[in-house]
């Protein structure tokens, strides 16, 4: 009869036999515990952008904090190689920083930024255009309609839909996914479905391990819901 405790040494050395078979291939237990710790880091640098974001007021120090969140992504690459998250949220943290430079009529340092942001993101899209609720399409899809087009920048209608469109298809229950495509619907005249698509965004359940950026996003789509009320659309 085999006993509990030599089960468990056979476990480690087939593991350890593995591991010299195979350099690239580890335990069941070791991705489990770097997904876990993954997911904790990923988590706290969402959660630092939305206070960023929604509760800071001063924008300089918003621009500050921002890009010092973007090298801790940047971090992140290099402490979980060929991850796809890290490398969506520094894309995500070099839009925002473009974002917050031409509000403060930085225009070199925005166009600078949202250039490492595309191109940053188009990597992540290539990785794996689902992790992180489709991040990678949603924050590309901002971008290419946000930003101004030839030969300015590269903004990009056709690609804006087609990023946003690919982002709900792999997220059709992603907060982001939704809320921006909604707005591109607007943008574009198309109040119908902006209207649909954020009444969708509303039943989905509350994220509770992200509470600000969850609350912001819903107010915003409750804002923009009754802009569309208050137009007759």
């Amino acid at each position: 009869m085999i006993t509990r405790s030599v089960r468990q040494a056979l476990g480690m050395l087939a593991c350890i036999a593995i591991l010299t078979l195979n350099s690239g291939t580890v335990c069941a237990a070791e991705p489990k515990a770097a997904d876990k710790a993954l997911s904790a880091d990923i988590l706290e640098i969402a959660n630092a952008w939305a206070h960023i974001k929604f509760e800071e007021d001063d924008l300089t120090l918003q621009q500050k904090h921002i890009l010092a969140l973007a090298d801790r992504a940047a971090a992140l690459m290099q402490k979980y190689p060929g991850r796809p998250e890290p490398v969506i949220w520094k894309g995500v943290l070099l839009s925002e920083g473009a974002s917050m430079a031409n509000e403060d009529h930085s225009m070199l340092t925005a166009r600078s930024l949202a250039y490492q942001a595309r191109d940053t993101l188009l990597e992540a899209e290539k990785m794996d255009p689902a992790a992180l609720d489709a991040g990678a399409p949603t924050s590309l899809g901002v971008l290419y309609y946000r930003v101004p087009s030839f030969p300015i920048a590269f903004g990009d209608t056709d690609l804006a839909r087609k990023y946003l469109e690919e982002a709900v298809r792999y997220s059709p229950n992603g907060m982001d996914a939704n809320y921006f495509y909604g707005d591109f619907l607007y943008n574009e005249k198309d109040y119908a479905g902006a209207r649909r698509v954020w009444q969708h965004a509303l039943t989905i359940p509350v994220n509770s391990s992200r509470p600000v950026w969850d609350k912001a996003r819903r107010q915003v789509i409750q804002e923009d819901l009754a802009k569309l009320a208050a137009k007759g659309n």
